[in-house]
């Protein structure tokens, strides 16, 4: 799948890629420097989109580690098993707010999250903190990149600590959310 086919995918889907482009490699970058890799073994990353995130988190996780990469594009799914096809990335064409049905109760180190959650509806959005925030290790680090800073106020009553990141390498610019219980 070529990279005009995947664009075409985000504008047509804009409701649920919540974007206007993809992630630029700054951005990855800045995200992914907040999360610790080495000794993760469960990461899920909701939003798989293109896979700029996902090719990301594969060059940094340890040979040992299991990436679950929910996405709800058919479309982008068929593209990230394409990429990534390989028996430690699971690409789940389903919910993230379904991510307990896919982990058997596995408690998770990182959780890093591209969804539009302004554009998901507040029962799905509500579902998606919540068992994040439950499957979550005590260690662990939910990481969301967002494009409204007042989205860090819906991480209050599930995540206790909270920081943000901005950056301008992106179009547009960027904020990131660090999250831990």
């Amino acid at each position: 799948m070529n990279k005009s086919s995947l664009f075409k995918e985000l504008f047509v889907n804009i409701k649920t890629t919540g974007a206007v482009t993809f992630s630029s490699k700054s951005l990855v970058n800045k995200m992914l420097s907040f999360a610790e890799f080495k000794g993760a073994k469960v990461i899920v990353e909701l939003g798989g989109g293109d896979g700029s995130i996902t090719r990301g988190i594969i060059d940094r996780m340890d040979a040992d580690s299991v990436l679950y990469v929910f996405e709800i594009s058919e479309h982008f799914c068929s593209n990230l098993r394409r990429q990534f096809g390989t028996d430690n990335v699971k690409i789940i064409c389903d919910s993230a707010e379904n991510i307990d049905n896919y982990l058997d109760g596995q408690q998770v180190d990182l959780i890093l999250s591209s969804l539009p959650f302004s554009l998901i509806p507040k029962e799905s959005r509500t579902a998606i903190y919540e068992k994040s925030s439950l499957m979550l290790k005590p260690s662990g680090f939910f990481i969301q990149i967002c494009y409204s800073y007042l989205l860090r106020f819906q991480f209050a009553s599930y995540f206790s600590n909270i920081r943000t990141a901005f950056t301008l390498k992106n179009f547009p610019p960027a904020f990131i959310i660090i999250c831990n219980t």
